[in-house]
């Protein structure tokens, strides 16, 4: 990486990706080895207090809706197949049983 365009004095020069900051002297990493922690310029705070784009609790709430909305479109598509095909499926059966319970011919 090159050097850091200078900095307003006070404030830490962070790369453009933030995953970077400049000490004066080299790039330092701003996000701790097991990503838990994050360099805000004067102490390390917790990675998820100043991480952009809000909690992943909208990505939950909208993961179990898709779930939930596959889970009612698969039980609608049973149930219609169940109603239209049940008479025949109904039949097989009954044919199964019987050759089961018939005795073999000599």
């Amino acid at each position: 990486m090159s050097s850091p365009t200078p900095a307003r004095p006070g404030q830490t020069p962070f790369s453009p990706d933030g995953m970077w900051w400049w000490d004066g002297s080299q790039w330092r990493p701003a996000v701790s080895p097991d990503g838990m922690w994050r360099w805000n310029g004067q102490a390390w705070v917790p990675a998820r207090q100043g991480r952009p784009g809000g909690s992943g609790g909208v990505a939950v709430i909208v993961t179990i809706a898709a779930f939930g909305g596959i889970l009612v479109l698969v039980s609608i598509f049973t149930l219609v197949v169940l109603y239209t095909m049940g008479n025949q499926i109904t039949n097989v059966f009954s044919n199964v049983v019987a050759a089961l319970g018939s005795s073999p011919s000599p």
